[in-house]
């Protein structure tokens, strides 16, 4: 059973700021195991990823067969129901054609003292994608990671995605094959993190790495990150339904469940105006619980995470959504205009009732890769602008250096970095600090 709070309640306040604050996932002191792992591999290349791969995927591979080859990623393809084949498609049309309009423009511009100033966009020249093996075959991660980075001009786009037992689902490489990848392999674990950071004979190493995992892969990505660039390190999946009286209580169910199915880890979080409402969502969810396959998973997550919080007024509960500056949040409400607005912290809006999170996660057309843990404070969801650089053009004319380079030699002269202020001066006769 859910959590219920009330805003009415003497002891809110400090019940609200305990939940939000709790640690949804077991904390696994891996830094030290990840950390050999990847000293192994960096060390022994192939040798290592190899060894790795066959103890924890229980598989017997040799070398040369890390590759997932075009033949087997084609024979995958054809094993796929068509029907099926043709969602990944219109998903992969819609994320490409959301983030082509997401793409900036280079800009150059004149001061108007004779410096012309400027920036231009350009990406990095590869990208390793992390693929999870859980329990779900996350092909629409596969879409919703490798799309954005061929449409900001990756040259190169690599995957890693386990194969335990040796196999996979076949819509895994299907959906590689449509975003585009360049090259699949058979590797996961830290150690897979290990070989894109690092470079192996088989697997040249990559600019950037993306994409989720578990403690071990976070732990990696955390400890390779500047030898390479990384997109976030992201932590358990989570909702925030805001819905009012007029919903089906059965939406709003399906909609906590869909997040809560997930992993035990995941949160659901309903705020409503009427304790009533709440009251036929809470039996709605126990009602749905008998017969969802992945019941078990949802009803852990549920009674260990899940929570609903009563509210006199639906437009005062931006303060609270901000506080939890949820991954996924739903307005699934009259008007959501004046909530949307209020609202600062999300890492994705659904908004009105028949918009469920759902469809953002396979085909809206933005990226369904999300800050989670309250990170939406502070980061984005994955985009372009994960696989772009952006650098900065100045260019002076004489008159220019002439205009604003007294005033940078004096600012030099004031830090005591006298070299700074010579390469000024000897271009504009100052005579060197003093």
């Amino acid at each position: 059973m859910a959590v219920r709070l009330s805003t009415r309640d003497a002891d809110f306040e400090g019940r609200f700021a305990s939940l939000i604050a709790q640690t949804r996932e077991q904390k696994l002191d891996v830094d030290g195991v990840v950390a050999g792992i990847l000293a192994d591999v960096k060390k022994r290349g192939d040798a290592a990823l190899i060894e790795y791969t066959n103890r924890f995927d229980r598989v017997t591979l040799g070398a040369g067969q890390l590759r997932v080859t075009a033949d087997e990623i084609a024979a995958a393809t054809k094993a796929c129901q068509p029907a099926t084949l043709n969602a990944l498609r219109v998903a992969a049309e819609r994320i490409r054609d959301y983030h082509v309009r997401q793409m900036p423009s280079d800009a150059q511009f004149d001061d108007g003292r004779g410096v012309s100033l400027g920036w231009r966009w350009t990406s990095v020249d590869s990208a390793g994608l992390y693929v999870p093996g859980g329990t779900a075959a996350l092909f629409s991660s596969v879409l919703m990671n490798a799309v954005p980075a061929k449409v900001a001009g990756v040259k190169r786009l690599v995957v890693c995605m386990p194969m335990p037992d040796g196999t996979t689902h076949p819509l895994m490489l299907a959906a590689c094959a449509i975003a585009g990848v360049d090259e699949v392999y058979r590797v996961g674990g830290a150690q897979a993190i290990a070989a894109l950071a690092y470079g192996t004979a088989t697997i040249r190493p990559v600019d950037k790495i993306v994409g989720p995992g578990n403690a071990y892969v976070a732990s990696a990505k955390k400890q390779v990150f500047g030898t390479v660039g990384i997109d976030m390190v992201a932590g358990p999946s989570e909702v925030t339904v805001v819905a009012d009286a007029a919903n089906d209580p059965a939406w709003i169910a399906a909609d906590l469940l869909a997040q809560a199915e997930h992993d035990t880890a995941a949160q659901s979080v309903l705020i409503t105006d009427n304790a009533a409402f709440a009251d036929r969502v809470s039996a709605a969810v126990d009602g749905a619980l008998k017969t969802l396959p992945r019941g078990e998973i949802a009803a852990k997550s549920w009674a260990d995470h899940g929570l609903i919080v009563v509210v006199d007024d639906l437009n005062a509960a931006a303060s609270l959504i901000d506080r939890i500056a949820p991954e996924h949040l739903e307005l699934a409400v009259a008007d959501p205009q004046p909530l949307l607005k209020a609202v600062r912290h999300a890492g994705a809006i659904f908004i009105g009732r028949y918009t469920p999170e759902a469809v953002g996660d396979y085909i809206a057309g933005p990226s369904h890769v999300l800050p989670t843990s309250g990170s939406a404070r502070f980061s984005s969801g994955l985009g372009v602008f994960d696989f772009l650089k952006r650098t900065s053009l100045i260019n002076c004319t004489v008159e220019g250096l002439r205009a604003i380079g007294e005033d940078a030699f004096r600012m030099a002269e004031a830090e005591a970095l006298d070299a700074h202020a010579s390469s000024i001066a000897v271009r504009l006769n100052l005579g060197g600090p003093a």
